[in-house]
């Protein structure tokens, strides 16, 4: 008996909780902002000294570029009040950076609103593009050129379609990176959980993939190259041209070629079909321990070795 009564009473807060939170959010029109304890701001910042590099450091905060309308650099934050970004010209740097001075007692709160920054630059050549964030996504459209790109983001996505003379690395271990319409002396994205997709990808020397749980997809490609490794994750290539060699490494994943070629291949999976259609003739070393093969008995050509635990390994080769 008295169980049940600790029961109903614990029923009945929690339904009177719930018509308590229904009628707050009612008289909210439920506005979930209005919830927040942080105090937000929009800060404007205009830039008149000259810069060649760009450099942010932040912590939770959205990031994008955009092209200025009047051939000015400005900076525009939304930001918290007690965490507020610097913006200065030093060296030569437009550099970015925030100052947070919160009490300890202050990081204790609620928020539904995300910071963001947005940068706004001519288009044009520029130097090195360096970004660091805790939390966030990270936009890099076109019309921008850089002598070299760093992005680093622990959680959010990256989408950059801004080439580079040197190299480009894109980080992040939370989250999608989206490469498009870039040309660079190499492209190196690295994943720890989400998804890689990069299309119409010219590099001088080679581009890196490593995913440790996510797909790959690689469209539109031509470089020396083509480096991928990763634990679990499809892995997709459709029209990748590479002069030198493909290496592909995967725990648990297919491997899928469409139209793509290279000098040298070597695939290994654990658990996966490895597909496709390949432009040349190759020499193929295949192994299987648990399916079927079906390769070009091909005696020209360069090396294809395949190999794969548990799968199916179905290559032909011409169009």
């Amino acid at each position: 008996m008295r169980k049940k009564i600790w029961l109903m009473i614990a029923i009945s807060l929690i339904l009177a909780g719930c018509l308590i939170f229904c009628g707050v959010m009612t008289a909210l029109k439920w506005d979930f902002t209005k919830l927040s304890t942080y105090q937000y701001e929009t800060n404007h910042y205009e830039i008149r000294d000259h810069y060649e590099s760009i450099s942010i450091d932040t912590s939770t905060a959205d990031i994008q570029l955009l092209p200025s309308e009047d051939s000015q650099c400005s900076v525009v934050c939304y930001e918290q009040k007690n965490m507020k970004h610097s913006v200065a010209v030093t060296d030569g740097t437009l550099v970015i950076k925030l100052k947070d001075t919160r009490k300890w007692y202050e990081h204790i709160g609620m928020g539904f609103s995300s910071p963001k920054i947005t940068v706004y630059i001519p288009q044009g050549e520029y130097g090195t593009l360096s970004i660091n964030s805790s939390t966030g996504n990270v936009d890099i459209p076109e019309h921008y050129g850089f002598e070299g790109i760093d992005i680093s983001v622990s959680t959010g996505n990256v989408n950059c379609r801004s080439s580079a003379k040197g190299n480009i690395q894109i980080r992040t271990s939370t989250g999608n990176i989206h490469a498009e319409s870039i040309s660079a002396k190499s492209l190196t994205l690295f994943v720890s959980t989400g998804h890689v997709q990069a299309e119409s990808i010219t590099c001088d020397e080679g581009v890196t993939v490593s995913v440790s749980t996510g797909k790959t997809s690689l469209t539109d490609v031509n470089c020396k190259y083509i480096t991928s490794t990763g634990n679990t994750g499809d892995v997709s290539l459709k029209n990748v041209i590479v002069t030198e060699k493909f290496s592909i490494e995967r725990s648990t994943g297919d491997v899928n070629f469409d139209g793509s070629d290279a000098a040298e291949i070597f695939v290994e999976t654990d658990t996966g079909d490895v597909t496709g259609t390949l432009l040349s003739e190759k020499i193929f070393i295949v192994q299987t321990d648990t399916g079927s093969i079906n390769v070009p008995k091909t005696v020209t050509g360069g090396k294809c070795e395949i190999s794969t635990s548990t799968g199916d390994i179905r290559i032909t080769c011409g169009m």
